[in-house]
């Protein structure tokens, strides 16, 4: 990345060294900072395109750190979580308060070095790509949230039926906040299952739907295999294992963790998802949706779904943070319209009243 700046901020020194030969040896121009006042500084300083932050740092810490960057000098910013249930909670705070993705800290994952490299590189020169003028803070819960979130004391209502429909969703970077809008959107009384596979680590999807369900009228869960796919349900797709569909006697459609035998570089896919359903459900009572996202993940089986007639939408340039997913199911032909967010929002909303 010849010309990009990039600052990296840990207290520990082993992981500045690490990230900063990783970064270096990519072409990028390094900054090293030992905590959150120490980036401050830097930024006000230096017009950087990119930071990686650590979570837990003296001084500093990386929450604070990234709510003061966005307030001062917003700045595409790379969350470097060990991938503790402790700090999953953080980095999902520091996603709403403006950090455009995570990756895991050099050692924490079992994957080997050059695959744990391969991931850091990619996510961050996507975020290096974004243009300054996205980024935004996450805004405060609109008078519509809270009146969502107060109807959290009422019990939620969860039609046990067979669905006539059917939406998947599928993002990667910058999809968190985005979900997030979409699901807390959503009608008590929805009448159709979502199923969502958004790219994150195993230990972080389960704490991604709690958050979700404590916001929404909607029950939100983390994908369990045999989960019956009902009206007002929404689903999560399982860090680690692929989300796919078995139909069960009674019509319901179900669902099935199956392992990565494919070894796809995410897991769970949104390929995998997206091709899972045509085997059991009418791809024409389908809708596909593709929000923001580095790589093709989705685009060929989207392609699969709209031939079989399915729905099928694609984010725009327009508002993607990273327009890498959606543009690939665009340009190969998966997507029948490509929104803006805030259309295909309300086309999720409105889903089959005019089809």
């Amino acid at each position: 990345m010849a010309g990009k700046k990039i600052l990296v901020v840990d207290d520990s020194a082993l992981i500045r060294k690490q990230l900063g030969d990783l970064f270096d040896r990519a072409g990028y121009d390094v900054g090293l900072a030992k905590h959150g006042q120490d980036a401050l500084e830097f930024i006000q300083a230096v017009d950087f395109d990119v930071v990686t932050m650590d979570i837990n740092m003296p001084v500093m810490d990386g929450l604070t750190a990234v709510k003061e960057i966005m307030r001062i000098k917003p700045t595409p910013i790379v969350m470097v979580s060990s991938l503790t249930q402790d700090e999953a909670d953080i980095t999902f705070e520091a996603l709403e308060a403006g950090a455009v993705d995570y990756v895991p800290k050099p050692g924490t994952l079992s994957l080997d070095l050059a695959r744990q490299e391969q991931e850091i590189l990619q996510k961050v020169a996507a975020a290096a790509a974004i243009p300054k003028s996205r980024l935004t803070i996450r805004r405060q819960a609109t008078q519509k949230k809270m009146d969502l979130l107060k109807k959290k004391s009422q019990p939620k209502v969860v039609l046990d039926k067979v669905p006539e429909r059917l939406v998947l969703i599928g993002a990667s970077t910058g999809g968190p906040g985005l979900i997030e809008e979409i699901v807390t959107q959503l009608p008590g009384d929805y009448p159709y299952p979502v199923c969502i596979v958004q790219h994150m680590p195993e230990n972080f999807t389960g704490i991604f739907a709690k958050r979700l369900d404590k916001k929404a009228a909607v029950e939100v869960v983390e994908a369990r295999q045999g989960d019956k796919l009902v009206a007002g349900k929404v689903i999560i797709g399982k860090g680690g294992r692929h989300l796919h569909f078995t139909k069960k006697a009674s019509g319901h459609l179900a669902v099935k963790l199956v392992p990565n035998t494919m070894n796809h570089f995410f897991c769970p896919s949104v390929d995998e998802m997206f091709c899972a359903a045509t085997r059991v459900f009418d791809p024409k009572c389908i809708m596909a949706v593709e929000l923001t996202g580095i790589g093709d993940d989705g685009a060929d089986c989207m392609v699969k779904l709209r031939q079989g007639g399915a729905y099928t939408l694609a984010e725009s340039e327009q508002t993607a943070v990273v327009y890498g997913m959606p543009k690939e199911a665009w340009e190969r032909g998966g997507a029948v319209k490509k929104l803006p967010f805030p259309e295909i929002v309300k086309e999720i909303l409105t889903y089959g009243e005019q089809r």
